[in-house]
């Protein structure tokens, strides 16, 4: 079984590569077409939510997290 690699990008959306299932608060399953490698938003302008669009580079969105070390 492939890993599941969750990246946080800088100034960007959370980029998920590898077999996963995203579902919604009342456990409502996305529909990923396939795809083993997709975006999530976390600037929250996206208009395709949980989904980023790359609305996240016209709305001022800054983040730079770090993992400890």
């Amino acid at each position: 079984m492939s890993e599941t690699v969750i990246q946080v990008r800088d100034n960007g959306p959370f980029l998920i590569t590898g077999p996963c299932r995203v579902t919604d608060a009342a456990g409502n399953v996305f529909d990923l077409k396939g795809k083993e490698t997709f975006a999530l938003c976390r600037c929250g302008v996206s208009a395709n939510r949980p989904f980023c669009d790359g609305a996240h580079k016209g709305c001022g969105f800054q983040s730079c997290e770090r993992a400890a070390t």
